[in-house]
């Protein structure tokens, strides 16, 4: 048996780049010349989510467990610790991580850190969005934004809420890049599939709204595409405002940068990011708040640190300037990171990340999308077979594909389901509401450190 200690590498985040970086690893661990590594994968979930896939568990298409994927299935090898990340302290390559109950508090030593952090939605100042609107980031977003919209439903029906119903029946989504065109395209057709169920509601009254600043939607995709999603969704109803902004939202009342002003009981905020707010208390070179990295990935100036995804600006030496904030991007990067990581133990030549951008599609409803590929567009059904058959092949596990696969075709013989997932818990007759239960404080604990540490220490 071997006496040398593990090289240890810590991963934080499980989004596309992290948690390729971490499969690629761990095929990698298969091998036993590589058996002196030790690779922790740290996540605040414990599980992988398929974010472009999100819109359709909103819109009912999906069934909720069917686009994410335990860590712990995905990964053997690797280390999995779920919790939340409170500081990175690069002095003493150690990383703080809490979880648990009771909140308790762990130090993470690595010899090499890969920040994989994502990005946070960013509201920008606008007066009263953070406290109202809705993202689209999370499973928890998706859930709850299908809830909001069957709960409009119930209560516009009845006749005591006639005076408030097109305020209930009132959805405006700012942002028309492919969060905000996709959300906005799903959520449409699945309150219009659901209307014929309530009879005091009718179409005319439903007003889908999306605003956007540029002069055309989708502007990834170039003008043509985007003002064909334009021509489709404002067919199907939706109210497009375009060259606009959300300037406010106060007591429901959404008021736009044209000074148009609207009564919406939902609101989506889709129109910006940015880097993790964790970033701007680690001491490595940034720019607009993210992370600089080289060719190969590493964080400039600060050895043993490597940064990709969202969290990191990756130059194109090809084209100039930086490679683009996309899943497709983040997986290739993932897994050049872990081959440089390994060639960075064993001493050899690290590889460059170069990558093409393969194309992008976006799905608009009603079993039509938008597609560019290899510089080709595509749109109306085929580009929406595309967006299905390739965004399938890229969910990870068969077993996923498969479920997924399945809804999509029972999708084509039933309707959509419209029933709320509460997640409140029922009490006994007379037992206190969960609400009124008192609030433990939170004590909190020290660090904990392994014998080991602390005999470094």
């Amino acid at each position: 048996m071997s006496d040398r200690v593990p090289t240890r590498i810590v991963i934080l985040g499980g989004g596309f780049g992290g948690i390729y970086a971490a499969l690629e690893l761990e095929k990698l661990l298969r091998e036993e010349r590589n058996r002196d590594l030790e690779v922790t994968l740290v996540n605040r979930e414990n599980f992988f989510l398929f974010t472009p896939m999100l819109h359709e568990v909103a819109a009912s298409d999906l069934d909720v467990t069917h686009i994410v994927n335990p860590v712990r299935k995905l990964l053997r090898r690797v280390k999995f610790f779920e919790g939340d990340i409170r500081s990175v302290d690069l002095a003493a390559h150690e990383v703080v991580v809490s979880h648990g109950s009771d909140i308790h508090q762990h130090a993470l030593p690595y010899d090499n850190l890969v920040l994989g952090l994502g990005s946070v939605t960013n509201f920008f100042g606008i007066p009263g969005l953070e406290s109202t609107a809705l993202t689209m980031k999370s499973l928890g977003d998706a859930i709850h934004m299908r809830n909001r919209l069957i709960a409009c439903l119930e209560e516009a029906d009845l006749e005591c809420c006639s005076t408030r119903r097109q305020e209930l029946l009132t959805v405006v989504v700012a942002g028309g890049g492919f969060a905000g065109v996709e959300t906005l395209a799903g959520i449409n057709d699945f309150v219009r599939e659901a209307l014929p169920h309530y009879p005091n509601l009718h179409a005319d009254q439903l007003r889908m709204v999306l605003v956007h600043p540029g002069e055309v939607i989708l502007p990834e995709l170039g003008p043509k595409l985007g003002a064909y999603a334009q021509g489709k969704l404002a067919a199907r109803g939706v109210e497009i405002r375009l060259k606009t902004k959300v300037a406010g939202v106060e007591d429901g009342l959404v008021t736009l940068t044209d000074g148009t002003q609207m009564a919406a009981h939902t609101v989506v905020w889709t129109a910006g990011t940015s880097a993790h707010p964790l970033l701007q208390e680690i001491p490595c070179a940034k720019e607009r708040g993210r992370l600089r990295v080289d060719s190969f990935l590493q964080v400039e100036g600060t050895p043993g640190v490597w940064a990709l995804g969202d969290c990191a600006l990756v130059p194109d030496a090809k084209n100039g300037g930086y490679y683009p904030p996309t899943a497709q991007h983040a997986v290739r990067q993932g897994k050049v990171l872990a081959r440089n990581l390994l060639a960075t133990v064993r001493h050899e030549p690290l590889e460059p990340f170069r990558f093409r951008t393969i194309g992008q599609l976006a799905a608009i409803g009603r079993r039509t999308g938008v597609a560019q590929v290899f510089g080709v567009q595509f749109s109306g059904f085929l580009a929406w077979w595309m967006w299905r058959t390739i965004y399938l092949s890229k969910l990870p596990r068969f077993e996923k594909k498969l479920r997924v696969a399945l809804d999509w075709t029972l999708d084509l013989f039933f309707a959509k389901d419209f029933v709320q997932f509460s997640t409140s818990r029922s009490r006994a007759e007379g037992a206190p509401a969960l609400g009124a239960m008192p609030v433990v404080p939170v004590v909190p604990v020290p660090v904990v450190r392994s014998p080991e540490q602390e005999a470094a220490a």
